[in-house]
C-alpha cells in the first residue's frame, strides 16, 4: 500500500485536494481532526494538557478552552513544544493504527505540520499544495475572518514556503480556480494508483 502524506501551509487548499481525493475512494485521515479527537472531556491527552498547562485550560462543561491554550502556546516556541509532545506521539500512534486496518491501493495521510513534527517517515512520498503567500492571506481572510497581523502569526509559526516545496516528491499549485485544483488532483488521483500497482506488482512489465 502507498501512503502519502499531504501538507501545505495554511489557506493553500489542502482540505479541498483531500477531500476530492477521498471522493475519488482513497482512505483519508487528518491530524487535526484527530488532534480534536484525542481532547475530548476525560481523556488522557485533556488531563495532562490540564495538568501541564493549568486548570483554566478546561472549562465549565470540561471542554478544551482553545482560545486559552493558543494564548499560551501560539508566541511561545517552548510551551509550543511542550503540547506538540503532549499530542503529536498520540496522533502517530492513531495513525499508525489506522493505517494498519487499510487496504486500498494508497491512502492519504493529511498532516498540515508534516515537517515541523518531523512525520515525514510516516509516508512513502510528500504532497504539496502550493500557492503564493498573498493568495494564502486573502484565502484565510474570507474563510476566518482572521485579522492580518494574526495570518501573518500563523504563517510564520510554520515552515516557509520553500521549504515545504524541497521537501515535496509532489507538488499541486492552487493558484488558479477550483476547477484547475480539481483537475490537478484528478491526475495525480491516477498516478497514485499506477504507483500503487507498480509498488504491489514489482515484476510485472
Amino acid at each position: 500500500m502507498l501512503v502519502v502524506a499531504l501538507t501545505g501551509g495554511i489557506g493553500s487548499g489542502k482540505s479541498a485536494v483531500a477531500s476530492h481525493l477521498e471522493s475519488l475512494g482513497a482512505p483519508v485521515i487528518d491530524a487535526d481532526a484527530l488532534a480534536h479527537q484525542l481532547v475530548k472531556p476525560g481523556s488522557p491527552a485533556l488531563l495532562e494538557i490540564q495538568a501541564t498547562f493549568g486548570d483554566q485550560m478546561v472549562d465549565a462543561q470540561g471542554q478544551l478552552d482553545r482560545s486559552a491554550l493558543r494564548g499560551i502556546v501560539f508566541d511561545n516556541q517552548e510551551q509550543r513544544k511542550r503540547l506538540e509532545g503532549i499530542l503529536h506521539p498520540r496522533i502517530r500512534q492513531a495513525m499508525e493504527a489506522w493505517l494498519e486496518q487499510q487496504s486500498a491501493p494508497y491512502v492519504v495521510l493529511v498532516i498540515p505540520l508534516l515537517f515541523e513534527t518531523g512525520q515525514t517517515t510516516l509516508a512513502e512520498r510528500v504532497l504539496v499544495v502550493d500557492c503564493d503567500e498573498s493568495l494564502q492571506i486573502e484565502r484565510v481572510a474570507n474563510r476566518d475572518q482572521l485579522p492580518m497581523q494574526q495570518i501573518q502569526r500563523i504563517m510564520a509559526s510554520q515552515v516557509g514556503r520553500k521549504t515545504r516545496l524541497a521537501g515535496a516528491d509532489d507538488v499541486i499549485e492552487n493558484n488558479g480556480s477550483l476547477e484547475a485544483l480539481i483537475e490537478a488532483t484528478n491526475r495525480l488521483h491516477q498516478y497514485y494508483l499506477e504507483l500503487a500497482y507498480q509498488v504491489t506488482n514489482p515484476n510485472v512489465g
